[in-house]
């Protein structure tokens, strides 16, 4: 059975960090291009960060020099580091496995996709 499993959200200030994992079984995470979503509208998700079966990383605008997305295929996981968070970086962010990894997403969360793992940012 294919699953997915974030963790590592939480509330901090503007300019904190947090790094978000994302932990998969029924498949391997350089099987697939694996990435994070945000919900930023009702049923709308936007790309943070994507990673490319062989290594290639992509990146929001919005989060580039701050995030940086990293896997590890030995643990199965795919982490997403987030530092100088600032208050609109605050959602709940999924992880997701897809090839090709689509930038925007419609409607969201897909069944496929984590339970989301809330991030809150405070000024």
């Amino acid at each position: 059975e294919v699953q997915l499993a974030e963790s590592g959200g939480g509330s901090v200030q503007a300019g904190g960090s947090l790094r978000l994992s994302c932990t998969v079984s029924g498949f391997t995470v350089d099987d697939f291009d694996m990435g994070w979503y945000r919900l930023d509208n009702e049923n709308e998700c936007n790309m943070v960060s994507s990673i490319s079966s062989d290594g290639w990383t992509k990146y929001a605008d919005s989060v580039k020099g701050r995030f940086l997305i990293s896997q590890d295929n030995a643990k199965k996981t795919v982490y997403l580091q987030m530092n100088s968070l600032k208050p609109e970086d605050t959602g709940v962010y999924y992880c997701a496995a897809d090839s090709p990894f689509p930038d925007y997403v419609y409607p969201c969360p897909k069944d496929t996709w984590g339970q989301g793992t809330l991030v809150t940012v405070s000024s």
